[in-house]
């Protein structure tokens, strides 16, 4: 797709309003179907790839009612099947239709408070746009109505417009509930719990909130003045926060139940440990985890040359995984002054799990692809630094468990590629300092907090979710079960209220 400024696909979207804007209560659906889906307006792939500035800029006004307009507004709502949260898709869109954004974004706040978040960061078609009726009309998950990038728009001109709705909070219960963890799973147990009037305190390990939207995703991805502004939300109900607080270490799981007076404990402490490949060389100067790497640039400002924790300085980068965080340390290598960036795959495109419009950026910025190739190992010069790495070529062969096609190793392919910095996104595991430290809390063989089907875990009064129940997920998946742990929670906590 060729790239087209900002104001060329307004003015674009203004035309077909004026087209559709004495019909938009009145259009028939073969009428809808004929809308052209309306492209993201980006910046220039060119200049982009060198400021940390966001790279998708918004919808227009125009462009946000024109592609509400391609909305069928099925009675059945299947695309809210795929949505964690059950937003009423359907009845927020019709109101951005008829230019009615404050009422659109007061139904998406009905159910969530990081609107902004999610539709940017959320893989939307594989989970609401999947189910879109006009995508399978049209045979084309692409053409389904684009619902994360209407409720971005939403969430953007709330911000933008200063109209930030407060929830409303019920009549204190005296209950407490402790949150640990400010990820996505944590900020809605929270949100969920601070509505029914229980007094909730957020512990966060870092100095900042946030969780993996913080340290995890970059600043031209999801900028942190959005999350900022989402969490002033939770600070506005009345909900208390304490940041440079380790819970397992700073104070027991257990402590929080049997000495701080609280009620009830919602675990949300994610999968921030790194997983490595087990090859030779891992150890050597210059080889990160992009757990380490992104947060070091997100987190802790490595992108600022005068940072107080400069990154280190690169010029071949080499990243091996094909998932969003391997195509965002590729992204942030390229920012960061890298020359050439390389994406290592074992699989081919089609196998890969990162979203497509991110593997796209990523194509748009610079990266190289080399697909259905894998690391041996890692080379060290005589000061144990990279300066190499040996590939492997593969070819695939017959589904694993995942369905994914497996790779294959070609004998005698190898190959040896330059490289002086070597980032490894290849997972996550489960953060395990709580679970040491709560040594009667049940968890997995991979160390994930085994919960029932309320996220209740082995514990009385503790529940868990997001990627310490899952292990590594998505945003909106770690979101849902933040609100069924929190439903959950009020239940008990008001049987024992009342």
């Amino acid at each position: 797709m060729s790239y087209k400024p900002a104001n060329e696909l307004q003015k674009e979207a203004q035309c077909l309003l004026d087209e559709y804007l004495s019909k938009v209560t009145s259009l028939k659906v073969k009428e809808r179907q004929k809308i052209p889906a309306q492209e993201m307006p980006v910046q220039d792939p060119e200049q982009r790839s060198r400021n940390m500035a966001e790279v998708a800029l918004g919808y227009s006004f125009e462009q946000a009612r024109v592609e509400a307009m391609r909305c069928l507004q099925c009675v059945k709502k299947n695309c809210m099947e795929g949505c964690p949260v059950k937003i009423d898709i359907p009845r927020f869109i019709d109101h951005i239709a008829k230019g009615e954004f404050e009422q659109a974004i007061a139904v998406v706040k009905e159910t969530t408070l990081l609107p902004a978040v999610c539709g940017r960061v959320c893989p939307q078609e594989k989970q609401c746009q999947l189910h879109c009726t006009l995508g399978k009309s049209l045979k084309d998950i692409d053409k389904s109505v684009a619902i994360g990038r209407l409720e971005r728009f939403v969430a953007d001109w709330e911000r933008i417009h200063n109209k930030t709705i407060i929830p409303a909070v019920k009549t204190s219960t005296g209950k407490k509930v402790a949150v640990i963890g400010s990820g996505p799973a944590g900020l809605v147990a929270a949100a969920d719990c601070r509505r029914e009037g229980h007094h909730v305190t957020i512990f966060e390990a870092f100095h900042k909130l946030g969780g993996v939207l913080r340290y995890g995703i970059p600043e031209f991805r999801l900028p942190n003045d959005i999350i900022d502004k989402e969490i002033e939300t939770l600070k506005a109900m009345g909900v208390e926060i304490r940041t440079n607080f380790v819970v397992g270490r700073t104070r027991k799981l257990t402590d929080l139940l049997e000495k701080d007076g609280y009620d009830a404990v919602f675990v949300g402490t994610g999968a921030g440990l790194p997983i490595f490949m087990g090859i030779e060389g891992e150890n050597l100067v210059g080889v990160f985890s992009a757990n380490e790497y992104l947060t070091r640039a997100n987190l802790m400002k490595a992108f600022d040359r005068k940072a107080d924790t400069p990154i280190y300085p690169s010029r071949n980068v080499v990243v091996l995984g094909g998932g969003n965080v391997a195509m965002d340390a590729s992204r942030m290598a390229k920012r960061l002054g890298a020359e050439k960036v390389y994406i290592v795959y074992r699989r081919s495109e089609n196998e890969m799990p990162a979203r497509k419009e991110e593997v796209l950026h990523a194509k748009e910025e610079g990266v190289e692809f080399l697909l259905l190739r894998n690391a041996k190992r890692i080379l060290g010069d005589e000061q144990e630094r990279v300066k190499g790495i040996v590939c492997l070529q593969y070819e695939l062969g017959e589904p694993d468990a995942s369905g994914r096609r497996s790779p294959v190793e070609i004998p005698g392919s190898e190959f040896i590629l330059d490289a002086d910095t070597v980032i490894v996104a290849v997972g996550n595991g489960s953060n395990p300092l709580i679970s040491q430290t709560t040594p009667q809390l049940s968890v997995s063989k991979r160390g994930n907090i085994i919960v029932d089907e309320t996220q209740k875990t082995s514990m009385n009064k503790i529940f868990a979710g997001g990627d310490i129940v899952l292990g590594a997920a998505t945003v909106i998946l770690a979101m849902g079960e933040g609100r069924k742990a929190a439903a959950a929670i009020n239940k008990m906590l008001t049987q024992v209220h009342g």
